[in-house]
């Protein structure tokens, strides 16, 4: 007998596959790693905030995101790490290409994995809001909690993971075909920095209640 009952698991599927749909900071991370180094970037970017919300999922079974929500300050700390994060990023987005375009580097796919993995792991909103949605899913009575949490949060990330690359590819291309122009790579480049650094300031806004 699995953690979850099979009933239970097709009634989360639909409920997850909606919040994917919904555009958010993932998305549009993605969106800015797709424009900014084209494909391999737009997947590794979406596999890297998959496996942040694996992370936050675990956590969130093990009980850590009660913590946060009863001590403010720890919700503050990784809220304020995300959003220095995230302005590094715009900044080393503008800085990459002050140089002579066709001398730089493109974004390796580790870097954006890396990078959207840090995104939404200091991005403390998305434990709190796992804390929210998948609890009405557990049925304690069946045991292995952290089994279910981690169970729902799988679903949770393959449904991200293909909205988000999916997103990715799109913009991906979009950047690939216009980046012979020194013009449109200039403005593409101002692009992600300017999604980088909205997400940076929505996140800097985010109330924790």
């Amino acid at each position: 007998m699995g953690p979850v009952e099979l009933w239970v698991l097709l009634a989360f599927v639909p409920a997850a596959l909606a919040l994917n749909l919904t555009p958010g900071p993932d998305m549009m991370f993605c969106l800015g790693q797709g424009l900014r180094g084209g494909a391999k970037a737009a997947v590794a970017a979406a596999g890297g905030v998959t496996a942040g919300s694996l992370v936050h999922t675990g956590l969130a079974g093990l009980g850590l995101g009660a913590a946060m929500a009863a001590h403010p300050g720890l919700f503050d700390v990784i809220r304020w790490a995300g959003v220095g994060y995230l302005l590094w990023l715009a900044y080393n987005t503008l800085r990459s290409g002050d140089a002579a375009q066709s001398e730089a580097k493109p974004l390796r796919p580790s870097a954006a994995f890396r990078d959207g993995f840090l995104v939404n792991l200091l991005n403390p909103k998305v434990i709190l809001f796992i804390l929210a949605f998948v609890p009405q899913f557990v049925d304690p009575s069946r045991g292995q909690v952290l089994a279910q949490f981690l169970t729902f949060g799988v679903v949770i990330g393959i449904g991200g993971m293909v909205v988000n690359t999916a997103v990715g590819l799109t913009a991906g291309g979009f950047g690939r075909r216009l980046v012979s122009s020194p013009r449109f790579a200039h403005r593409l480049r101002y692009a992600s920095a300017g999604i980088f650094t909205l997400l940076a300031l929505r996140l800097a806004a985010l109330q924790k209640a």
